[in-house]
Parts: structure tokens; sequence; C-alpha cells
């Protein structure tokens, strides 16, 4: 029987995490740093909390100007995040704010902060509605992103900066990659049904779920028959084989690979030989996990990919993915922390090492061959604009049609290429660039 865990320790935990974030830290790796039996409820939490930081973060300054030690800060932020709007509470709302209480006065960092905490919140019950509304001109608190990446928002997309915001504050569906090799979509969401799981198709080869669940228990999982993918980075597999050859065998460079999904699909789609590229190591052996558990086979390198001589054999691909190191601004909301743990500079850092690999991996492609490029960002130095640089400097590049930049939740996109029918998904741009032979 599992084990009942008292929600004074698991705001205990999920404030651990928001802790964690403010203090730089990935909100994945603070996750993994909780006990077992409250990792899921911490992180439902914690999630829900970094969804509503900047309002909660707002409220708190309104409280108090001076904020207390960072632990009882985080506490008490975490209890406003989930509170400050009735009908999104997890909790009763005094259910929250009473184990909020408990769980300062049984932490080593917090009891001390115990009654300020108590004040703090009972003070916020009984003037929410003008608290709230003193707040609500606080881009920050009304939207609950950082301020410049609001105003990068609006620059970047002046029609759609709103519904990117709300999308982000919204919880991502799960969504399945189902193998071509062993199903089709709708064959396995008959298979679904069958065992009372509710879903729904989306695009070429994805099924929705209504609900989450754990992979275990979905019919077909451990067998290799579905894995777990967002429908945006689903289209990356078909975009990259889309004109090529597929009677031969062919040489496909997977850079920046793991975990794997993406070497996965295209194993999945066509007979090729993949090359799989991460310059870590353990993440390495995640695409030997994820390989494995689908019966597939690659080339799986631990190498930079902006040093090809120290792993590439000479010999041209036909093909290459770059799905390239971004802010993963397009994935909000699956990971609330990336807002928080983000800062405006990593833009232009991360659009220079972007532009450092295609620069590298380029010349690797034979000419008539095609490269993907995508990140899962919105942020149009991070794709449109690279791509067009890029473009200005080499002549042998053609541009294919391609989704451009997809935003979350949207049907709106740059390319031309009529979006996820379902319209959910993460955001993420796609450009696909093919080789003219000679000079």
């Amino acid at each position: 029987m599992a084990e009942t865990i008292a929600l004074w320790r698991l705001l205990q935990a999920a404030s651990g995490i928001v802790a964690a974030v403010r203090a730089g830290q990935s909100a994945t790796a603070a996750v993994e740093r909780v006990e077992p039996a409250a990792r899921a409820g911490a992180q439902a939490l914690s999630f829900h909390a970094l969804r509503q930081l900047g309002r909660a973060s707002a409220l708190r300054q309104l409280l108090a100007k001076r904020p207390p030690p960072p632990a009882a800060d985080a506490l008490l932020c975490t209890a406003l995040a989930l509170c400050w709007r009735e009908e999104d509470a997890p909790y009763e709302v005094f259910t929250l704010v009473d184990q909020a209480v408990e769980a300062a006065k049984r932490g080593a960092e917090t009891k001390a902060q115990a009654n300020f905490i108590n004040a703090c919140l009972r003070r916020f019950l009984r003037e929410r509605d003008a608290l709230v509304k003193a707040t609500d001109a606080n881009p920050e608190a009304k939207w609950n992103h950082p301020r410049w990446w609001i105003n990068r928002l609006k620059q970047d997309h002046p029609q759609h900066w709103q519904q990117i915001l709300e999308a982000n504050n919204s919880h991502a569906p799960m969504t399945l990659r189902v193998n071509a090799r062993k199903r089709t979509p709708a064959q396995y969401l008959a298979q679904l049904e069958a065992a009372g799981i509710e879903g729904v198709l989306t695009g070429e080869h994805g099924v929705v779920l209504a609900k989450p669940r754990g992979v275990h228990t979905l019919p077909g999982f451990d067998e290799g028959v579905v894995s777990v993918q967002d429908a945006a980075a689903q289209l990356a597999a078909p975009l990259l084989l889309e004109g090529l050859d597929r009677t031969r065998t062919l040489r496909i460079l997977d850079a920046c690979a793991a975990p794997g999904g993406k070497t996965a699909h295209l194993l999945e789609l066509a007979d090729a030989e993949v090359v799989a590229l991460d310059i870590d190591p353990k993440r390495c052996e995640r695409i030997h996990d994820t390989l494995k558990r689908l019966g597939l086979a690659a080339k799986v390198i631990a190498g930079d990919a902006a040093k090809p001589g120290d792993w590439w054999d000479g010999e041209p691909f036909d093909a290459i993915l770059l799905d390239a190191p971004c802010t993963a601004s397009g994935i909000v909301r699956r990971h609330p922390d990336v807002r928080w743990l983000r800062r405006e500079s990593d833009i232009a850092q991360l659009a220079a090492i972007q532009a450092r690999l295609l620069e590298v991996l380029w010349p690797l492609l034979a000419p008539g061959g095609r490269l993907v490029y995508c990140t899962c960002s919105v942020f149009r130095s991070e794709g449109e604009a690279q791509v067009q640089t890029f473009l200005a400097h080499h002549t042998q590049a053609v541009l294919r049609p391609a989704p451009g930049h997809l935003l979350p939740q949207s049907g709106a996109n740059a390319g031309g290429v009529p979006d996820n029918r379902q319209g959910d998904h993460d955001g993420f741009f796609y450009a696909a660039l093919e080789k003219r032979a000679g000079p």
C-alpha cells in the first residue's frame, strides 16, 4: 500500500524545488532529489507554483517589502502561488495556508519565520481581492514570465504574444508517437480504447491522451510500440526524410541527439545508417536505452558536433538533423522552470552556438542532401533570423517548405505549411535546407 504523505511535507519539498530554481538549478534535478514517495506530489505542486510565481512574488512584495531568508521566501511564495486564485487551487485554500505554516514550523531553515509566514498568509486571506487587484498592473504578475521575456515575445510575435504566454501557463498533454514498424496510429488508438484509455489522433504518427498516465501502464510501451514525444517534435524525422531516395540505405547524422527520440523516429520510418551524436556521455546512455526498448540500432557517439575532426569519418551524409541547443522557450508549459532560469543574455550566446553548428556541419552534407535545422524555441533569433543569416552566406543552400515558427497550442506559423491539425503542441522552429550541387 502506497504511503500517504502529509500535505505539509509535500509543501516543504515543493518549496525546496522552487528555492532551487531561484538559485539557478533545474527543477528536474531538484525533483530527483525529493524522496521517492513524495516526488510526484512535490513535482505537481512545484510546477503549479512555478507557473504562478510571478503573481506570487508580486503578492509577497506587498505583504512584506523586505524578503525573508530564501527558504522561507520560497515556502511563502509557493503557498501564495497555490492559493491566490481559489478556483485553480489544488487544495482548499485554508488547508493550504494551515499546512504551509505547519511546513514552516517543522523546517530547520524556516521555523524561525513560521510566525511571519503565518501572519502574511492570514493577511492575504483577509485582503485577497485588494492585494490581487494591486498586482494586476504588474506584467510579471499578470503573465507569470520575466519582463524581458514578455517584451521579447511582443517584438517577435506582435500578433500572438499573449496567446503564447497563456499557452505557456497551461498544462501540456501527454502525446505519444506510434512506431510505424509495429502499428498505425489508428490501430494503436483502437488498442487504447480497448484498454479503456481515451485519446485522439494527431499528425501523421501521433496520439494525444485525454489524461496523462504512467508509461508502463500503456499497452505496448515496454515492447516499443509507442514513445512519448510532443506533436511538434514528431515533425522532425518526416521533414528530414522528405524527398530523399529511400530505396537505398541513407546515411544520416542526428547531431545533438540525446535522449534519442528523433533518432528513433528516423529509424522507425526509414532503413538508414544513423549516427547519433551527443556531447554528453551520460546522455548518450539514454540514447542507447531508447533504442534498446524500441529494438532499433544506431551508431551512438559521444562527441562535440562543433568539432567533427574528432568523430567524423570523412564520408558525407545524405541528411543531417540539427536539433540545436536553445533557450527552450517553446517548451515552457512542460518545463515551467525555464522562464525563471533563463537570462536575456542567453539568447545571443545560444544563437552564436547555433550559427557555429550550422557552419561546421554544412560541409558534411552531400550535394543534393538535406539538412533540417530546428529548435524548441519561439524566439526569432534562434529560428527565422538564424536561417536567413545562414542563407545569405551560403549560395549552395536552398530553403525548402517547412513549418517555420510553430507557436505553442497555435495554428499560426511563418512558413505557409499547414500546422498540426490538433493545434496542441509545443513551440518549435523548423527550416529545411537542401544542398545544391556545384560551387
